[in-house]
């Protein structure tokens, strides 16, 4: 029994009353405690990264179900604007060039030397007034020779007609004589056919007479031609001759003197294309400027159009008259022409940062109920920040700016209204 008790006490660990610790553990009992103080330890580890490693998973999980509906939730703010109406007139700024109202190049019609040169570059002249004087010796001996024929002419038809008088007074006389037998038939028809040789003779002088007229009219006419006028009110821009020299009436080679222009008037010579050409007439209003004339404007209004587009350049001829009483406008001047033209047919005008293009063409998306719907739309005009629809959207409706890539039909947006764009 003491050697049991002893055996069981020897197996017992020392323990301290006070502290509770072994005092004299032996050394297989330690390292069986060791061991599973360390198994437990593992066992702790590795419990735990299971723990972790399976709350990241299911955290991570949650983040993507979380993510992935509310991307299919999400409502994309957009910014719109509204599809306004076009105002009934277009207004388009167009290059221009003056040109004088009338403008003649005077050419000399008779032959002679510059007598007297009455003008020069620059001057102001009136219609009818004197431009230059020839000298044309050689046609007023002309005109003095047939004068003197046509003096001879009309003497001889004075005669021719005093020889007709007197054939008709004798056929007068003889008639009645060859009636009562007094006088031969002989003698009667030789009064009648010399009293109508006469009157022919009388005929022959007087065509005589009025060809001479006719000759010293044509002479007197070139004799005017001689004095060069002014054939309107307007100012000399050449002078290609001067005293003394020579000019020909020669009607393909003449002489070229004068150039005159009237400017009380001025033409402005514009091209418009034709996507604005349609709807300008006459009576259109037009503001001319002139860029060396800042802070003035012109007005006028269309008076004349070509009827027909350029070919080559899909333009048309318009002309406008100005009212030039100052003479501040001069022909040949580079000038600008603002043009309010009514329009035939109404458009829609849409912001270009509206306006996509894909496989689809040309193509704009309108929010209807807070869903995107895609709208193709043919565009007759571009006006920079806005664009000219004729179809595919009406008037109110409300468009994206700028639609993601993203975007489909049908996709729900959430529209920011943008500021109405100013109309053109």
């Amino acid at each position: 029994m003491n050697e049991v008790g002893t055996h069981n006490r020897w197996h017992e660990p020392a323990v301290d009353r006070k502290t509770g610790k072994a005092l004299n553990d032996p050394p297989h009992t330690r390292r069986r405690w060791g061991g599973l103080l360390f198994g437990l330890g593992a066992f702790l580890l590795l419990a735990g990264g299971l723990f972790l490693g399976a709350s990241d998973s299911y955290s991570q999980q949650r983040k993507v179900i979380a993510s992935a509906e509310q991307i299919r939730d999400f409502v994309p703010s957009v910014r719109v604007a509204t599809v306004q109406a076009s105002p009934g007139n277009l207004v388009v700024t167009l290059p221009a060039t003056t040109a004088a109202f009338a403008n003649a190049n005077i050419y000399a019609r008779a032959t002679g030397y510059i007598e007297k040169r009455k003008v020069d570059i620059g001057d102001h002249v009136k219609a009818g007034d004197l431009l230059a004087q020839l000298a044309v010796p050689e046609l007023d001996h002309q005109i003095s020779q047939n004068e003197s024929t046509l003096v001879q002419l009309t003497a001889a038809l004075q005669q021719a007609q005093a020889t007709r008088d007197l054939a008709d007074v004798t056929w007068g006389r003889d008639s009645k004589l060859v009636k009562q037998g007094w006088v031969s038939p002989q003698q009667g028809d030789t009064d009648r056919l010399n009293l109508e040789a006469r009157e022919a003779a009388v005929r022959v002088a007087q065509a005589n007479v009025a060809v001479q007229e006719n000759l010293l009219k044509v002479l007197h006419q070139d004799r005017d031609y001689a004095l060069v006028i002014a054939p309107f009110d307007g100012v000399i821009t050449k002078r290609n001759v001067d005293v003394g020299s020579l000019v020909q009436s020669n009607a393909t080679s003449g002489t070229f003197m004068f150039t005159m222009m009237q400017s009380q008037v001025i033409r402005v010579w514009v091209y418009v294309p034709q996507d604005a050409a349609f709807g300008l007439g006459a009576g259109a209003e037009a503001i001319v400027r002139v860029p060396e004339i800042p802070g003035r404007t012109f007005s006028g209004r269309v008076t004349r159009i070509a009827e027909a587009l350029e070919s080559g350049t899909r333009t048309l001829l318009t002309e406008i008259d100005i009212p030039n009483p100052d003479g501040a406008l001069q022909p040949g001047t580079y000038c600008i022409v603002e043009l309010h033209i009514s329009r035939k047919t109404p458009s829609l005008l849409v912001p270009a940062d509206a306006t996509i293009f894909n496989q689809n063409g040309l193509q704009v998306v309108v929010v209807e109920g807070g869903t995107a719907h895609f709208h193709k739309v043919s565009v007759t005009r571009d006006l920079g920040t806005q664009v000219q629809v004729d179809g595919g959207v009406k008037e109110g409706d409300v468009v994206i700016l700028n639609p993601p890539v993203n975007l489909g039909e049908g996709s729900k947006v959430q529209a920011r209204a943008e500021s109405a764009a100013p109309r053109t």
